[in-house]
């Protein structure tokens, strides 16, 4: 979220409005959109330390120098805490300082890639100016807890707060993690409901196939994907796979009762974060919330609470996938291409359905616990995940052949798969290349990912 909220907006009366509000992110396929995020480390050349906010340099010079290019600052109180551009766009800060940008809404993958780049141009010519740069990679290779730094958020203060209470990693997620996600439309209840459905199926292929955080404090580990075994240990109210979404009956109303019921962090009035951790949406409707007595929510302070929650997909007024480590540029562009082919296109849906159908809200969830430390060797039905995977490539790449995006080259969008085919055909993860490296010409020294890796 950009800025802090007023929790502005009609009071809630009812649960329809609830479902309704859900229901308004309902758009015909024209009216379908391609929206990329991801996050990236920033550091100091000299040392690989990370950047404070106020530290020389620091966070706040990043986002006072990405001004040069157009961005306007969103302020919380004194601070800049976000960026926001005239396309859609928005640079906004992770609990550590993870530097994320919220890519516009996009009709093509050329589009959305072209955004990228074009974000990484400016970030280069920022960083050179002050000494820093930037890594995409699941957890932070070197970073202790303790060492890490905080960004001046009333939210992520509420949250470092409550964290500790619900699981032992919820800091670490915080302040030690990167992702690239891709949210993506639907046109109606029974069209996101199996786009849900598959996504959460196949959440745990897309963490394999871009598994990339094996290391912890300067030493590998036993994972590929660090970053997703984190989040089996952040806060079970709000985060892992989502059996419900695999009941026939699943549809918006289902997830109303599934935000309602996670606990809350906070409300925000005046620009300003009131503590109501733990306490309960439920009560809330009914004037009884601790924190604000006698007082009812408002639909701003609804879409607030849905953006607490973090399932490996998530529902707002369009589906959040939420399941892949940070990477270079290159993979930043496949994420969207792989999950756009699977789902936008109505031969490769079909067949990302079929896949599918049967699988289980127990068999998913054992898959996804597994695939932190196994990756794309991880055991599934008498076959291995990578099987999975390369046939859910080749379904990606026939939905992006259909849609026939073509950029000025006449090239279509099934070229931007091309890394993750890479790494099906060869079997090695991303994760699995950076070790091969610290095992030989790395000498044991993840310093050197801050050189090989940057961007």
């Amino acid at each position: 979220m950009a800025a802090p909220s007023t929790g502005g907006g009609p009071v809630i009366e009812s649960k329809t409005q609830l479902i309704e509000w859900f229901e308004a992110g309902n758009k015909p396929p024209e009216d379908w959109r391609i929206g990329t995020e991801h996050e990236k480390f920033a550091y100091r050349i000299d040392d690989h330390a990370p950047l404070s906010y106020d530290g020389q340099p620091g966070i706040r010079d990043l986002l006072e120098g990405m001004q040069q290019f157009g961005w306007t600052p969103v302020f919380e109180g004194d601070n800049v805490i976000a960026l926001s551009g005239e396309s859609g766009a928005n640079i906004s800060l992770e609990p550590g300082g993870q530097f994320e940008l919220s890519g516009a809404p996009v009709e093509t993958l050329h589009q959305t890639c072209d955004e990228v780049q074009e974000h990484l141009r400016q970030i280069r010519i920022v960083n050179k100016e002050l000494g820093v740069a930037m890594i995409g990679i699941g957890f932070h290779p070197t970073l202790r807890r303790q060492d890490a730094p905080w960004m001046p958020k009333g939210r992520y203060k509420i949250m470092r707060e409550y964290m500790p209470k619900k699981g032992s990693m919820g800091h670490d997620m915080m302040l030690r993690t990167c992702t690239v996600q891709v949210n993506l439309d639907f046109s109606s209840e029974a069209d996101m409901a199996r786009k849900m459905r598959i996504g959460m199926a196949l959440q745990p292929i897309a963490t394999a196939l871009f598994a990339n955080s094996p290391f912890r404090e300067g030493k590998a580990t036993d994972y590929v994907s660090l970053r997703s075994l984190v989040w089996t240990d952040t806060d079970p109210d709000r985060s892992g796979i989502l059996p419900f979404v695999f009941d026939d009956d699943f549809g918006f109303e289902r997830y109303v009762d599934y935000v309602l019921d996670v606990p809350m962090y906070f409300v925000a009035r005046d620009g300003q974060y009131i503590d109501a951790s733990g306490q309960s949406f439920r009560d809330f409707l009914e004037g009884k919330l601790p924190a604000l007595p006698g007082e009812k929510p408002t639909m701003g302070d609804w879409t607030d609470h849905t953006t607490t929650l973090f399932p490996e997909v998530r529902l707002k007024r369009f589906i959040e996938m939420r399941g892949a480590d940070g990477g270079p540029w290159r993979r930043i562009c496949a994420l969207p291409a792989y999950w756009v082919g699977l789902l936008y296109d109505g031969e490769a849906l079909d067949a990302s359905w079929d896949l599918i159908k049967d699988w289980t809200a127990d068999e998913v969830t054992a898959l996804r616990n597994e695939v932190p430390a196994v990756g794309l060797k991880t055991p599934f039905r008498n076959r291995q995940l990578i099987d999975i995977a390369r046939e859910t490539l080749e379904i990606a790449r026939t939905g992006l052949k259909n849609r026939a995006r073509a950029d000025f080259w006449g090239q279509d969008e099934s070229h931007f798969l091309a890394t993750l085919e890479q790494i099906v055909d060869s079997g090695i993860t991303p994760a699995e290349n950076k070790l091969a490296a610290f095992n030989g010409r790395w000498n044991q020294s993840v310093d050197r990912a801050f050189e090989e890796y940057a961007y």
